[in-house]
């Protein structure tokens, strides 16, 4: 039991939030209940997540939110998406918040949100401001000895909130209307400013009160806005160019943290004004632009692009911005890489050399007068050319042979433009998709932190949401991933739209059998293209096709660009188990030996 309870923050980096709905698809009722009243908690909740931008919550409904959902579908401008479970539901948050700052999620008490809440999890490590809104239970209930429904049958109903607080950067149990307004806003503007999932309980008895401060058009609040100590931005400025002018080649790598630090353009700023060859780590890609001259590509240790691994790791100063050093990123922990040779860029602070550090230093702020005050040096770029030799061509295939995964990723490369984004799912697409050449402007998202399999469609849904109108979605999933969190392939016909799903079809999760192959790697196979029909049900907009061979990829492409470009495309592929990227070889038996380190003894 718990009576009211007030928000608690807790202190993290700040990245921009999500929003998610949770409602389900059901039969048209013969009328609505008519909402009146604009001066209550759920409206004035509703028009919070219109103000910052969320113009889409992703639901699934239950008996404690059903008149919060009520409310938040009576505001104008707000759209709901009802989704087939909670857990896609928060990907598709995710999804959504990558593009556009912010998303929300809306399900019900504990069986609700303890299903999305692996969702939040993913979240919260990849730096996304998801608002996660659960309707709780009737506030007369809170300080009773009653036991309800949807708990774990003791009268206590703190479990859920306790599980939040340890993926959400904020936490709100609405169960009174006296402070509800103030609890709203600090969670939102918590959520923007930290860049991380919060929670808000809202009892379902108060969703459509109305109180006093909930006044018909909300006042907007200010969001403090973080600058740096002068003074340490200016010594952690003049540190790192001493550094770096008195090194022979430096070069550049972005990380995943330049969304957090809102420094992309920065880092380009510093690219252009240094002349220093530059790449990406595996998880920043799509961060950084990959047409410039200077940019050598991914840097992820032993499976690094061509060349760019030895100009990397040969540097005598590289800079990091915005890095994430871990088992997968780091290949296994065998990168070789010295710490008197690096500046680490963090979105709040400056590492130099790994001695002198300065805090309350903004990413961007620094990047920008390191661009100013650094001397342009190219000789790392210039020994990039020296070494680099171009790689061939990927063959065509003979007529009637089986598709090869590279012929594949050779056409999916020419479909890529500005108008078009690419999602790629845990596993070797996200191999595959790393050797994608991005064009200007073109999209690009996949979850390695957490590297929740399944991410892909919750996420694809939220994402091509988010790009409505604005770019096509070209989505690269395996089919172990796709059975996970397949059911919300319904959703994305019921809203029209119009992505590309590759299903890679080779009978098992790959990525696991590279790693350590075993029985339970093997999966059933499906019918996709008869589920995908079954998903649609005769109302729906759809090209679905299976190809083996490259002429029959060809002829599906040109289907899907040309007579159905506004159509859900699903073309499965069938491919080889033991069809894989080089990379993922490497990899895989980098990452099973240091799954697979002896404990240490101590004698």
């Amino acid at each position: 039991m718990f009576p009211k309870v007030r928000g608690q923050t807790l202190l993290t980096p700040f990245p921009k939030p999500l929003i998610l709905l949770t409602c389900c698809v059901q039969t048209t009722p013969t009328s609505y209940p008519s909402i009146k009243s604009t001066a209550c908690l759920g409206r004035h909740l509703a028009r919070r997540l219109v103000e910052v931008g969320c113009t889409d919550v992703f639901s699934v409904p239950g008996d404690f939110n059903l008149i919060l959902l009520d409310h938040l579908l009576a505001e104008p401008g707000l759209n709901n998406i009802g989704c087939c479970n909670e857990i896609n539901a928060g990907y598709a948050a995710d999804g959504y918040a990558r593009w556009k700052g912010v998303g929300a999620v809306v399900v019900t008490f504990t069986v609700g949100g303890l299903s999305v809440i692996n969702a939040i999890a993913g979240a919260y490590s990849e730096n996304l401001p998801v608002i996660c809104i659960v309707g709780g239970p009737n506030s007369n209930d809170f300080g009773t000895n009653r036991i309800l429904h949807h708990t774990i049958g003791i009268p206590d109903f703190s479990q859920e909130f306790r599980c939040f607080q340890t993926v959400t950067c904020y936490q709100a149990i609405i169960n009174c209307l006296d402070d509800a307004h103030a609890e709203i806003d600090r969670a939102v503007s918590v959520c923007l400013k930290e860049s991380k999932p919060v929670y808000i309980s809202v009892s379902c008895n108060l969703a459509g009160t109305v109180h006093p401060s909930f006044t018909r058009s909300t006042i907007p609040y200010a969001i403090t806005r973080q600058t740096s100590n002068q003074e340490s931005l200016e010594a952690a400025v003049e540190a790192a160019v001493k550094f770096l002018n008195e090194s022979v080649k430096p070069v550049l790598v972005g990380g995943p943290k330049l969304r957090l630090g809102k420094a992309k353009a920065a880092f380009q700023k510093l690219v252009e004004a240094s002349g220093y060859a530059y790449a990406t780590m595996p998880s920043a890609k799509g961060q950084v632009l990959e047409t410039h001259p200077h940019f050598i590509g991914t840097y992820w240790g032993a499976v690094s692009s061509p060349f760019c691994l030895e100009i990397v790791e040969s540097s005598d100063a590289y800079i990091f911005a915005g890095p994430v050093f871990n088992d997968y990123s780091s290949v296994g922990y065998s990168l070789l890489l010295k710490k008197n040779h690096m500046i680490i860029v963090n979105p709040d602070r400056v590492l130099i050399q790994g001695m002198q550090e300065f805090g309350c230093v903004l990413m961007k702020e620094f990047l920008e007068l390191l661009a100013e005050k650094v001397t342009r040096n190219p000789n790392s770029f210039d020994n990039y050319k020296r070494i680099f030799i171009p790689e061939g061509e990927v063959p065509k295939g003979e007529p009637g042979d089986p598709l090869r995964v590279n012929i594949l990723f050779k056409h999916i490369q020419a479909l890529l433009s500005k108008d078009t984004a690419v999602l790629a799912e845990t596993g070797d697409s996200w191999f595959n998709c790393q050797k994608l050449k991005l064009p200007e402007d073109c999209g690009y998202e996949f979850q390695m932190q957490y590297g929740s399999i399944g991410w892909s469609v919750g996420a694809l849904l939220g994402y091509a949401q988010a790009l409505l109108g604005i770019k096509r979605v070209i989505a690269c999933i395996g089919d172990g991933s796709f059975q996970v969190t397949c059911q919300d392939i319904s959703t994305m016909i019921r809203m029209n739209q119009p992505s590309v799903v590759f299903l890679m079809n080779n009978g098992g999760y790959t990525i696991e059998v590279e790693i350590h192959d075993g029985p339970y790697n093997v999966i059933k196979n499906w019918n996709y293209i008869g589920l995908v029909e079954a998903f649609t049900n005769g109302d729906g907009n759809i090209f679905a096709t299976r190809v083996r061979n490259e002429d029959e990829l060809i002829a599906a492409i040109t289907s899907a660009t040309t007579v159905n470009q506004d159509s859900f495309c699903f073309i499965e592929v069938i491919c080889h188990k033991d069809d894989t990227s080089k990379e993922l070889l490497e990899w895989g038996s980098r990452v099973s030996a240091a799954n697979g380190r002896p404990p240490q003894t101590y004698t």
